[in-house]
């Protein structure tokens, strides 16, 4: 009967799904959680938190350079420092929710300490005059420099606590019965983020040019200060919980399990894998079915003499235990491809502005400034949002039977290929760009951005949905931080590609041309390492599809 309703649950409009139903208002929950009106409130968060990050990263290199007085090169080094340490903070949030906090306390900290640090780089802002001028002191000066950096790293904290739990917190409205729920949500919460990145770079970037910094960043200071005071006004209202309370870091749960494997490397495994150490039901805690696969892992869990005697968990585990330390073992197989992937997508800040900035940006009377095109990343993903919840999911679901429609691996497995595709379309445009006899039009890229958003889509979201549903239930938030940090991995390894290509191409006598990617392109090969890139990531994802193939989907019973 249960798996009836969360069938028949599955099957109803969205739109109706988002709004409480009277199921809602009598137990507050879907399935266990708050459902749909819980999953609002998060939304409204994460929308905040969006706004605000982006409202302060789209524009910040103008912040530094016209107000802080840095250089272009110091200025591009802080953006890149801060940037990179907004992907790292989460790895101390996600921590901290797992072990000790849970995600709605973790959530509720952290985002006080986001709106800390938004109003603090306000009131700097409204303080501040251009260049900081001399005639203000050097005190005055370092003052300002400090209150500016502080606003700043208060905030990549806060991110820190926002960005892991949220997601997690969302799904956890959703019992295992509804799993298309869980995946419609993940959906929504990718929506919410690029509607956020969309107002911050059009409404908030204009406001901070033309009305000024103070209140460019104070409108969305002013909205994250609102967001704290609804999620904890409404936490209990909505029915709002975390799936899982938190039982100490689950690091040293993993430790256990390596060392005990290890003090038994000798011991025979029993024929019947029925005799390893099983967890006893406790009422709260998830059983894992025991697998076959990283079979040395399961001495840990042999009951012997010697083990029995040290009564120690660092001697003897439960199979369960080792099972965790399986699902991420299986889950380190396939992060090594998802990293290339955003590689591919940090093109689009890359080389696709560098190639755009190469042809004819008049479109009509008016100029288009290259960076601008990412805007049809944005509005792909503001539209396949809903028409994959609304449309090819259902459609999926009659032809494979599958509740999400697709398998979380074949969701990821599509937007590798679409990415794969639109480096293969990005190359064959700039060699057109280099043959013709006229500047191209800058809106044949377009095309570009808009495959690469609907690969988004089935990546980027289905990859925080597959780590939330495969990770251990005691590191949920801990795995969603490892997925998001596979974004600046991507990073990172383009910037290690470009800068090896670089290196590769440049000249032997180290004259004119500039390899591969010179400053005129039209001097250079860019179609090139386009290629390469499309001929990577379809390695990438014949990789994925070998790790696929070897994948097995955790097993997972509640007791």
């Amino acid at each position: 009967m249960e798996a009836a309703a969360a069938a028949d649950e599955e099957k109803r409009p969205l739109l109706l799904r988002l709004q409480p139903s009277s199921k809602d208002d009598d137990d507050g929950s879907n399935g266990g959680g708050g459902g749909w009106r819980a999953c609002l409130l998060i939304l409204g968060t994460e929308l905040s938190d969006c706004l605000a990050f982006a409202g302060i990263a789209r524009n910040l290199v103008s912040y530094l350079t016209g107000v802080l007085g840095e250089s272009n090169v110091a200025a591009a080094r802080d953006v890149s420092a801060w940037t990179g340490t907004c992907f790292l903070t989460p790895l101390v949030g996600a921590f901290m929710a797992d072990s000790y906090w849970g995600r709605r306390t973790t959530v509720v900290v952290f985002l006080s300490v986001y709106t800390i640090g938004m109003i603090t780089l306000t009131l700097s802002a409204s303080f501040a005059t251009p260049h900081h001028a001399s005639s203000d002191g050097e005190a005055s000066r370092g003052v300002f420099r400090a209150a500016v950096y502080l606003g700043l790293y208060l905030i990549a904290l806060g991110v820190g606590g926002i960005k892991p739990c949220a997601s997690p917190l969302g799904a956890d409205q959703f019992c295992d019965a509804a799993p298309a729920e869980r995946a419609s949500f993940f959906n929504w919460y990718y929506f919410c983020v690029n509607v956020g990145a969309l107002l911050a770079s059009t409404v908030l970037v204009w406001v901070q040019d033309r009305a000024g910094w103070w209140l460019g960043f104070g409108i969305p200071a002013a909205t994250m200060a609102v967001a704290l005071g609804v999620f904890v006004a409404g936490a209990r209202l909505c029915g709002l919980r975390t799936a899982q309370k938190p039982r100490g870091s689950p690091l040293t749960t993993l430790c256990q399990v390596v060392v005990a494997a290890i003090r038994k490397r000798g011991v025979e495994l029993p024929d019947d894998r029925s005799l390893l150490h099983h967890q006893l039901p406790d009422g709260d805690h998830r059983v894992i079915e025991h697998t076959d696969q990283f079979e040395f892992f399961d001495k840990a869990a042999v009951v012997d003499s010697a083990s029995l005697a040290a009564a120690s968990p660092w001697r003897l585990c439960t199979v369960t235990q080792v099972e965790e330390l399986k699902l991420l073992l299986r889950l380190s197989s396939v992060w090594p491809t998802v990293v290339f992937f955003f590689a591919v997508t940090a093109q689009m800040s890359s080389t696709f502005v560098e190639q755009g900035k190469a042809m004819n940006t008049r479109v009509g009377p008016v100029a288009v400034p290259p960076a601008t095109l990412s805007t049809f990343e944005v509005v792909s993903i503001l539209l396949w949002v809903p028409a994959y919840d609304a449309v090819l999911v259902p459609l999926a679901r009659r032809v494979t039977g599958h509740p999400r429609g697709l398998s979380q691996l074949q969701r990821l497995g599509v937007g590798l290929a679409l990415s794969a595709l639109a480096m293969a379309y990005s190359a064959l445009l700039e060699a057109r760009r280099r043959a013709a006899s006229k500047p191209t039009s800058i809106m044949w890229q377009a095309p570009s951005y808009m495959v690469l958003g609907a690969a988004e889509v089935f990546t980027s979201v289905g990859l925080l949905e597959f780590f939330y549903d495969q990770a251990p239930d005691a590191m949920k938030s801990l795995c969603t931080a490892v997925s998001l940090v596979a974004v600046a991995a991507g990073s990172y390894l383009n910037s290690a590609i470009v800068a090896v290509v670089a290196w590769s191409t440049a000249p032997a006598n180290g004259g004119g041309g500039g390899g591969w990617i010179p400053d005129d392109l039209n001097q250079g090969r860019l179609d090139c390492f386009v290629w390469l890139m499309a001929g990577l990531s379809s390695v990438n994802l014949l990789a994925f599809v070998f790790s696929s193939m070897r994948y097995s989907y955790k097993d997972a019973n509640s007791h």
